[in-house]
């Protein structure tokens, strides 16, 4: 198979596990694979691999992640766990299939595949009666947090669409569905990080927008259902039990950063040993973890393997800033950031990093704006870019 063919191949497999993700998990599956064989088959015919910086860090992650399974007081469980490990493998494979003006078709295809989910999670509210805490809208997916977190990245990067480049229509149109369903699945996490990401793309285009965000805030107020907006308010409120839980959780993380400062308690492990931390008058709600991305690392991982998340965080804020100042990586840079943004401020209340589905979406759209500008100091490649 010649290399165009393994280019070609690779890049629709791309595009299909870029969209099946938000509907079928098994479809992605399958598609992510074939997209991985087509990358591997290029990389030993070219005979190079070529990763983007960020790449360091989340195998310096990887490392740490093993040594924590191995370290642990049930090894075979930590290294099944461990298995989630092999999505990094998207980052090389998509900054290689996606390069130049394919990188913003990709999330095109994103975008608009997941307005078409945020229709079904609203017809699934209104017509269906999923209205309720007990039964929450989840689109296609088995799980509404995984849903609400999907729908969050998509809504980051249709706005970074609409204010960072100029085809505004098509994104604005997927917009309002987005948002709708945001506060229709009632999942406080996801509806902070997305408006900690838009505010956060506002405020990178002109601070003056930031007068938009009240306007948003009014509106939900005003048209969401007494339900939605009631548990919104709850996360205010000390005496809800999710959030007495929440905060029990980050004490009993820190115990276990404590006893195991450098390897955590392993891969899969604070779910079963959640209960030795425990303080009397403590309430044991056997979490498989700890709502908290930071403190879930550090305790599942240890402070070695948060120090690399960090270090990948930080090394992503630097080269999408950096990606910004080039019309080809505008849009997509400022896409990965408002998806970076997103999801440290939900992750302070929801372990999204560890969500398999969510992963992988935001893999996939923090590694675009490397494969759109391979180098920052290269020269601008001759073909037509959609970015203002």
């Amino acid at each position: 198979m010649n290399r165009p063919t393994l280019d070609r191949i690779g890049y629709f497999a791309l595009l299909g596990f870029a969209a099946a993700l938000q509907f079928s998990i098994a479809a992605a599956n399958i598609l992510l694979g074939l997209a991985l064989l087509m990358w591997l088959l290029r990389t030993i015919a070219l005979r190079q691999l070529e990763v983007p910086r960020f790449f360091y860090p989340l195998a310096v992650y990887a490392i740490a992640t093993l040594a924590s399974a191995a370290f642990s007081d049930d090894p075979n469980a930590g290294f099944v766990d461990s298995k989630q490990l092999v999505l990094f493998l998207i980052v090389p494979m998509a900054y290689d299939l996606a390069r130049g003006a394919k990188a913003p078709f990709v999330v095109q295809v994103v975008i608009t595949v997941g307005a078409l989910s945020a229709l079904f999670g609203i017809i699934q509210f209104g017509i269906l009666q999923f209205d309720n805490l007990g039964r929450r809208p989840q689109g296609a997916l088995g799980h509404y947090m995984t849903y609400s977190g999907l729908v969050m990245l998509v809504t980051c990067a249709a706005a970074a669409r609409i204010l960072f480049t100029t085809d505004r229509i098509w994104p604005s149109l997927m917009m309002p569905a987005l948002l709708v369903v945001l506060g229709l699945t009632f999942t406080r996490s996801a509806l902070v990080g997305a408006s900690a990401g838009i505010a956060f793309l506002l405020l990178l285009k002109d601070f003056r927008l930031m007068a938009v965000m009240p306007v948003l805030a009014a509106l939900f107020f005003a048209l969401a259902p007494p339900q939605v907006t009631d548990r919104f308010m709850s996360m205010f409120d000390s005496r809800d039990p999710t959030r007495v839980d929440r905060v029990t959780m980050l004490r009993v993380g820190g115990r276990m950063v404590e006893a195991y400062p450098l390897t955590g308690v392993g891969p899969a492990r604070v779910g079963p040993r959640y209960a030795e931390f425990l303080h009397a008058g403590e309430i044991d709600q056997r979490n498989p973890h700890l709502h908290n991305v930071p403190v879930q690392i550090a305790a599942e991982r240890g402070l070695p393997a948060l120090a690399a998340w960090l270090w990948m965080i930080v090394t992503l804020a630097i080269d999408l800033t950096r990606r910004l100042k080039f019309p080809e990586s505008r849009f997509l840079a400022a896409a990965g950031l408002g998806a970076i943004v997103a999801m440290l401020a939900a992750g302070l209340a929801e372990y999204n990093f560890g969500d398999s589905e969510f992963l992988m979406l935001f893999l996939v759209l923090v590694t675009l704006p490397y494969a759109a500008r391979p180098k920052v100091g290269s020269p601008e490649p001759k073909t037509r870019s959609v970015s203002a």
